[in-house]
């Protein structure tokens, strides 16, 4: 049985304990600095909880002493503080992050670490590359590659159309970072909450538009493969122009610690949610220009004895696939692994990738 840490008890690193535990085969313990946090999240008798600052000098080191491997569910800003404790311990690293600083000094890590260093092991990033890179593997060249995904409120009762379904903290932080994007071939950075655009599934209308850390290492690895590649976050309608006034006519980019208590306080959580997974290549092959689109919506269901949402089953579903992948030597044991390194069907035959195989894939070609 393999020890695992989990860092952060909030709604997703107690999800993830909840899934690893009832499998039997990892020894679980979830850490956190909160005591109330640890004390209302919904675990098994056999996640041990840690009430821990991992800001404390080798205190997190200390914890992860003899583990497998350390999976990080917290706030991004501490995310180069445990992937440091993890290289020091000598312990595997997953997170969940979408920040581009914080991934790109877990690179640097993973250079000279003897364990696997996994970044953006979540939804978007995460699943969302493994599925582009399979798509833009079938073609013998690239047009684009774009990528759509959104947590959102099945019934939305707000201005916003919008409730918190995740980190508030994650949501700020990808509506005001510059985002990644290849553009006629270059990568650049494109503002965020920017190019907007419309589209409709299953008779739904929804918006789309630019925000950070999406794409993850995928831009890196296509560079010079694509002519177009983007990613996008999905919201109802009417969202994004809010957030604009918000965050620029009212400046609350620069006060981020108003915004979320704002949030928290007048946006209420919902587990009545749905996940959107939409993404559409284009390119050559046998001389043809073709598109493929891969579409997948899934719903928030009880999952043992627990109703989760949609975002809380995607994102906890993906970081442990990831890791029984790794566990059962699926993937490389140290290094630098991007999440488009790993193959669509084995992450989709994994008993935990699984949760986005059961939802029906719609995956067409045209001319």
């Amino acid at each position: 049985m393999k020890k695992i840490v989990i860092v952060g008890a909030g709604t997703i690193g107690s999800t993830i304990a909840d899934m690893l535990a009832a499998t039997g085969d990892y020894h679980v313990t979830l850490v956190d600095r909160s005591v109330a946090q640890l004390g209302s999240a919904e675990l098994p008798a056999t996640v041990k909880t840690l009430e821990l600052d991992i800001a404390k000098v080798g205190a997190l080191e200390a914890a992860l002493a003899g583990s497998f491997a350390v999976l990080s569910a917290a706030p991004f800003h501490l995310t180069t503080r445990i992937a440091e404790a993890a290289a020091t311990a000598g312990v595997h690293y997953l997170d969940l992050t979408e920040d581009v600083a914080a991934t790109r000094r877990v690179k640097e890590l993973a250079r000279s670490a003897k364990t696997a260093f996994i970044p953006q092991c979540g939804l978007a990033p995460g699943f969302i590359s493994i599925v582009a890179n399979d798509l833009a593997s079938r073609f013998d060249t690239l047009e684009s590659v774009r990528m759509r995904v959104g947590a959102l409120p099945q019934y939305p009762s707000n201005a916003l159309n919008y409730n918190l379904t995740w980190s508030t903290d994650g949501v700020i932080n990808e509506y005001c970072e510059p985002c990644e994007a290849i553009v006629e071939g270059e990568l650049v950075e494109v503002p965020p909450l920017e190019e907007r655009e419309e589209f409709s599934l299953d008779g739904v209308t929804y918006e789309a538009f630019n925000t950070s850390g999406g794409l993850g290492t995928l831009a890196e690895t296509l560079r010079g493969k694509v002519r177009t590649l983007n990613y996008r976050t999905i919201r109802y309608p009417g969202h994004a122009a809010i957030m604009k006034a918000l965050l620029n006519d009212l400046g609350l980019r620069h006060r981020r610690d108003v915004l979320k208590d704002i949030f928290e306080s007048a946006l209420p959580a919902t587990l009545q949610d749905v996940v959107i997974v939409f993404v559409t290549v284009s390119g050559f092959k046998n001389g043809r220009l073709l598109q493929e689109t891969y579409a997948n919506k899934i719903y928030s269901k009880r999952v043992g004895e627990t109703v989760r949402s949609a975002i809380q089953i995607t994102t906890a579903s993906a970081i442990c696939a990831v890791l029984d992948m790794l566990a059962d030597g699926s993937l490389p044991a140290k290094g630098f692994i991007r999440q488009e390194d790993i193959a669509l069907d084995a992450f989709l035959a994994n008993r935990f990738g699984h949760a986005y195989a059961k939802h029906e894939m719609v995956s067409r070609l045209a001319s």
